[in-house]
């Protein structure tokens, strides 16, 4: 599985779309959280938090997860490595693993060049350090944990794709269902009590928590159980082409 994702990573980092997907990303969150008039614009909010960070980048992830998983298993059946995979000493979980480590390291240092805004808004701050650091430190978690569910999710769709283009629609479809469609589905009360269910079972409720600075346990078990259930149907499906 190591050497899977020294792999996957040396893919991603050797032909620059990893670095481009780290620019892309903080450049169009630094765009939006200072400088495009918008509900996300720090500014414009007048508060010293980077609340607005949190709920903004759950979308972008949404797009930006999708497009660096694609490739990870639809590519290699594509070009017929897959195979080749295969005849090597290696279990298909581990082909699974290795792949998802890499997609879900690559997104977690999308958050890096995120620190600089925290810092902004604490030198900002009036009186400077009037942040609260608690909710940004759980919201910093519940981030990554989300992203590890979209990895998943992706992996998911590129095992079931042919091809990329495929596994990039079919990992933003599932995604958007996953973390919004769900949550707007409960909201219209057409199930009665069950909509408390129905609402449990997507993504944002239990990421939600995260950016009140809570880390409940019943969330974390949650999206690692959403985790392993994705890399497991993932290993499934890549055994039945096996």
């Amino acid at each position: 599985m190591i050497a899977i994702f020294k792999k996957e990573l040396w893919n991603f980092f050797g032909n620059w779309s990893a670095w481009i997907i780290i620019g892309a990303f903080s450049v169009i969150s630094a765009l939006f959280l200072f400088f495009f008039e918008n509900d996300f614009n720090i500014f414009d909010i007048g508060s010293a938090t980077l609340q607005s960070f949190f709920v903004l980048s759950p979308w972008l992830f949404m797009f930006i997860i999708p497009a660096i998983s694609m490739r990870t298993l639809a590519e290699e059946q594509q070009s017929g490595t897959l195979f080749w995979l295969f005849s090597q000493p290696v279990k298909i979980t581990e082909i699974v693993g290795g792949k998802f480590l890499s997609v879900w390291l690559v997104g977690v240092l999308c958050l890096l060049p995120s620190l600089v805004y925290y810092y902004t808004v604490y030198v900002l701050g009036v009186p400077e350090g009037n942040i609260d650091g608690s909710m940004t430190f759980g919201s910093y978690i519940g981030l990554i944990i989300l992203i590890a569910a979209f990895s998943a999710v992706g992996i998911l769709a590129s095992s079931l794709s042919p091809n990329q283009i495929t596994a990039y629609l079919l990992g933003v479809f599932i995604c958007f269902i996953s973390y919004f469609g769900i949550e707007q589905l409960a909201s219209y009360k057409l199930l009665g009590s069950a909509d408390y269910i129905l609402q449990n079972i997507g993504f944002y409720q239990h990421f939600l928590a995260f950016t009140r600075g809570q880390i409940d346990t019943r969330d974390v078990f949650y999206f690692l159980f959403v985790i392993f259930l994705g890399l497991g149907l993932a290993s499934w499906f890549v055994w039945k082409k096996k």
